[in-house]
This record gives C-alpha cells, structure tokens and sequence, in this order.
C-alpha cells in the first residue's frame, strides 16, 4: 500500500530535499508541497494525504497553528502531521502535541529514520524523536502530581493500567508481554482508550498519562 505524503516548508531547497527522498522510495508517493501554514491546511483538505511534514516557522501562518486547522478538519479527517524543525524547544512540543500532530522530528534525522516515522505515524501510532521524548518527560517530571480528572471515570481498572504503559513508551507488543494478554486484546484496550479519552492517537494518550498522573517518572540525574 503506497503512503501518500505532503510536504510543507518555507525554504524551497529543504522541500525539494524532503520530496525527493519520499518520492525516489518505493511504497511513498508525494502529493503535494506548501511555502506556508495556509497552503498547508489546503493541501491537506484537498489532496487529503495519509502524513504531511510540516514545518513550525512559516510566513503567513505557522506550523503549529496550521496543524490544528488540520487535526480538527472534516475535510482532512485522517490526515496525519510530522512537525520538522531545527529547534527542540519545549514550546513548540508541547504546542505541536496539543495542536494534534502525532510525531515530532528534527530536521538533522538521518533520511531512513524519516522514512520510518512516516511510516509508523501512517499505521497511527506516535513518534517522537529521542531527544524530545527526554525534555517531555522532564518536564511533565517537574509538575506537581495531579488527581485523575473526571475523563477517567469510565476507564477501566486495566485499561489504567494500559494507558500508563503506554505514557511509559511501550509499544502494543510490549504492553501484551507485561500485562500476560494477547497482542490482539492489547489493541483493543488501546482502542477503547482512544474512544473513552477522544484522543486522536497515541501522542495524546502519552499527554493523557502524563497530565493526570498516572506516569510520574523521576527528573533526568543532572
């Protein structure tokens, strides 16, 4: 099955980069480019693509606002956003996350590992780089723990203790092996804690775990 991939960035050399690496591929198709976060939102509705790449500092309108026109479009339902950029700035996770993308790259990932994180966002599952991952879960560290809001009332005893496994960073494979159950009833936890949360994808269940404290992992040693 071909993915099909959007990409968008103000520096035309960068795009031209990103578009010749997917479309020299096997298995990935490019559908369309944007110069801006507008262009961006218009060819997501319009191509509909299964990933756009999509770039945080851009004229006209920035990536991350872009994003959640995107996430939250009926025209694009099922399109899926990469956030790429040279910085790693706490601001611009959170922003991305929260605006509904379900991977975060910097620019300096090597072309296969870009490859695979379209891929693995396309399946619908969440990717970010491991260097994000560490600032994220720093900072979720620093906050002071909070009481369970009421969105967790109607989950299940187990499938808490799924959606903390998965703030942890285990995969479905993983979370089945832990929890001695099924690869196919581990996706269906999974499944149920998208519905029950309204969560887009995994991305924000990791959110979810953090932010109701269900994973408090201790601050990185200095």
């Amino acid at each position: 099955m071909t993915i099909s991939v959007a990409v968008a960035d103000d520096q035309a050399l960068v795009r031209v980069g990103f578009c010749g690496i997917i479309a020299a591929t096997p298995g990935f198709t490019v559908v369309g480019e944007a110069a801006n976060g507008e262009e961006a939102v218009a060819v997501a509705r319009a191509a509909k693509p299964d990933v756009v790449l999509m770039d945080v500092r851009m004229p006209v309108l920035d990536g991350i606002e872009a994003t959640r026109r995107i996430t939250t479009s009926a025209e694009a339902s099922g399109v899926r956003v990469i956030i790429l950029t040279t910085f790693d700035l706490d601001e611009y996770v959170f922003g991305a996350l929260r605006a509904g993308a379900s991977g975060f790259l910097l620019k300096d990932t090597l072309p296969a590992d870009l490859l695979t994180a379209i891929r693995v966002v396309a399946a619908g599952e969440a990717l970010l780089a491991p260097t994000v991952t560490r600032r994220l879960i720093s900072e979720f560290a620093a906050r002071p723990r909070q009481l369970p809001p009421p969105q967790l009332d109607a989950v299940t005893s187990r499938e808490r203790e799924v959606l903390t496994l998965i703030g942890g960073g285990l995969t479905n494979q993983e979370i089945a092996a832990q929890l001695h159950i099924s690869l196919a009833t581990a996706r269906t936890h999974v499944g149920h804690l998208l519905t029950k949360l309204m969560a887009r994808d995994r991305a924000q269940l990791v959110i979810t775990a953090y932010e109701t404290g269900l994973v408090t992992p201790r601050p990185p040693p200095r």
